[in-house]
């Protein structure tokens, strides 16, 4: 218990409550994340098991430093753009390395954990999340950039209001007794205030008038064993690094054929390989599964494409 893990994941749900049987966090805006440590130097792992110690060498310096020997916590790694949490601001510098490049950023994250596998040598997998919790604060001198994810009790609905109104991501409502288990679970729920997820990219069309890079992302998700769906078009919410940066990446992956098991109508259409992941916001899905008002906003490198699935109650 002392290497990655696979992670408990949230079940979307629109049904909110309250309840003294669970307790509710807020729904952090950035990067998941696993720090692990046997003894060395502390690990951090992202959820499709890639090693992040390089890109953010200030937090394996506090888990070193504010940390015990032995330990697996999970948590998220986030940017703010003044109060609040910024997906955008953790872009600026997700894929950056070496001191000087992520210093010029100018971007500072934080590790927010929320929970303790192991602390020890000890298995605390099956222990109710409470009693996780409870030991999760006692074992970590949280000081910056290392915080700890703080709940509420029993009032859900009145948290899931207060969260909207203060412009948050939602919340993750969590069974108290629930133990760890990797994958997708009802013993946690997300209650969101945006709609947005993860889709994959499988082509891109050209640019028009005096834009570069590309025109619009082509995305979607996948529905069984080999199938992707198509979810529609992605025009905006880029700036001309995004549209550069992708496209290069983008070009990496080039295919001749489509990767979707839907027929595309675009003729400008150009393929790629399904690995590339993005977080993409929205209005609505329209009747034929399209995506209404999609708007661009980030790079998801620590989701593995064939998670990717349409979020469903």
């Amino acid at each position: 218990m002392t290497g990655f893990q696979p992670l408990m994941l949230p079940t979307l749900s629109e049904r909110r409550f309250s309840n003294a049987d669970w307790l509710f966090e807020r729904k952090l805006d950035g990067m998941r994340a696993l720090a692990a440590r046997d003894a060395g130097r502390p690990q951090l792992w992202s959820r499709n098991e890639r090693r992040l110690d390089e890109r953010f060498p200030e937090l394996i310096e506090a888990l070193d430093e504010l940390g015990g020997p032995q330990f697996v916590a999970d948590g998220e790694i986030v940017a703010f753009d003044g109060n609040m949490m910024s997906f955008a601001r953790l872009q600026e510098r997700i894929h950056l390395t070496g001191a000087a490049r992520i210093a010029a950023t100018g971007v500072d994250v934080y590790y927010y954990v929320f929970d303790l596998l192991s602390y020890d040598g000890n298995d605390l997998t099956r222990l109710p999340l409470r009693e996780r919790k409870r030991i999760l604060r006692e074992a970590f001198d949280f000081t910056d950039p290392l915080r700890f994810t703080s709940h509420r009790n029993t009032e859900g609905e009145a948290f899931f209001q207060d969260a909207c109104k203060r412009g948050w991501e939602g919340l993750i409502a969590k069974r108290a007794k629930s133990q760890y288990r990797p994958g997708r679970s009802k013993d946690w729920l997300k209650f969101k205030c945006v709609r947005d997820q993860e889709f994959v990219v499988g082509g891109f069309t050209d640019p028009q008038g005096s834009r570069r890079g590309f025109g619009a992302l082509l995305v979607g998700y996948h529905e069984g064993p080999g199938r992707l769906r198509y979810a529609g078009k992605v025009g905006t919410g880029y700036n001309e690094r995004t549209l550069r940066t992708l496209r290069e990446r983008m070009n990496a992956l080039a295919q001749d054929q489509s990767p979707f098991d839907d027929p595309v109508n675009e003729r400008s259409a150009h393929w790629i390989h399904p690995d590339l992941v993005v977080q993409v916001g929205f209005s609505e899905w329209t009747a034929d599964g399209m995506l209404r008002h999609p708007r661009y906003q980030g790079e998801r490198p620590d989701k593995p494409a064939d998670d990717v699935t349409r979020e469903t109650i």
